[in-house]
């Protein structure tokens, strides 16, 4: 069967992808950032994965105020890099991985888990900058996104997060039509930040430290938070933990941290890098 060989989590700033284009990485402001992925591409290399679910949010490429799912998986055979207006450069379209994805919806239904299911998708940022920062020279992996609502009230909470989590684990391991598949799960986003209103350039780093262990020591800590209260304590745009709350979850027993990276600010933002791996 199918198994997922680890868990990566990433910053997805849109900063990061002129950054990037510009060729910053050694720049003061951004060398302590991307140095915390030198550890990752070790990782990369020796687990070599063949695919990525990648859980994160949508900024308004497919869904906005007027029809926001609570959960999205991407079916596609393809997935392109809309343009948002950030002057980001525009990536090749991703190869999507359809056969799993149409596992992955018919089992998250199976367990009750009423998700959108997007034939046609299109990624922004919250994509794209990870993917680029995990395989820089590109060659990345096949995709299959699942969308989170962290964008509009009511969120989908800690805990749903973590069963949706759950449900993917157990999926993937499942998923017998390519038994020597190596899925990586990414969760794109977070860490605390706020961009708007009185509280804008907020950062919590406190709670980010303690969410992080938990991710290893007590991944259910989160779950005991409310929607409201993970805006108070990480902003409103740092409730994007929840992606990395799934993606640990998706790993199913207990883990082992392979690298952690916390850099503050990145554009006024919380950045993290954290990989974790099954313990056994």
């Amino acid at each position: 069967m199918a198994r997922i060989v680890g868990s990566i989590m990433s910053t997805h700033v849109p900063a990061i992808a002129n950054a990037l284009a510009r060729h910053e990485e050694a720049d003061p402001y951004w060398k302590p950032f991307f140095d915390g992925y030198k550890e990752v591409y070790a990782w990369l290399d020796e687990v070599r994965p063949d695919v990525a679910v990648i859980v994160h949010n949508d900024h308004g490429m497919n869904f906005f105020l007027d029809k926001m799912p609570t959960f999205a998986v991407g079916c596609a055979p393809e997935y392109r890099h809309g343009d948002e207006g950030w002057g980001i450069p525009t990536v090749d379209p991703y190869p999507g991985r359809p056969g799993l994805s149409w596992h992955l919806v018919e089992e998250l239904v199976a367990d009750e888990f009423d998700v959108t299911t997007c034939q046609e998708m299109l990624v922004d940022h919250a994509v794209t900058n990870p993917m680029k920062l995990l395989w820089p020279d590109g060659g990345g992996v096949p995709i299959v996104p699942v969308t989170l609502n962290t964008v509009m009230f009511p969120y989908p909470s800690a805990k749903r997060c973590y069963a949706l989590g759950e449900a993917i684990g157990r999926a993937v391991s499942s998923y017998g039509a390519e038994p020597d598949l190596r899925v990586v799960m990414i969760g794109s986003g977070g860490l605390s930040h706020q961009l708007e209103g009185r509280r804008a350039g907020f950062i919590n780093k406190t709670f980010d430290l303690r969410f992080v262990e938990s991710l290893t020591d007590d991944p259910r800590w989160a779950t005991q938070f409310s929607g409201e209260e993970l805006v108070k304590e990480t902003g409103s745009q740092g409730v994007e933990l929840l992606m990395w709350l799934t993606a640990r979850a998706a790993l199913l027993g207990n883990v082992r941290r392979v690298t952690w990276n916390y850099h503050i600010p990145i554009s006024n933002t919380a950045a993290g890098t954290l990989v974790l791996e099954p313990a056994a």
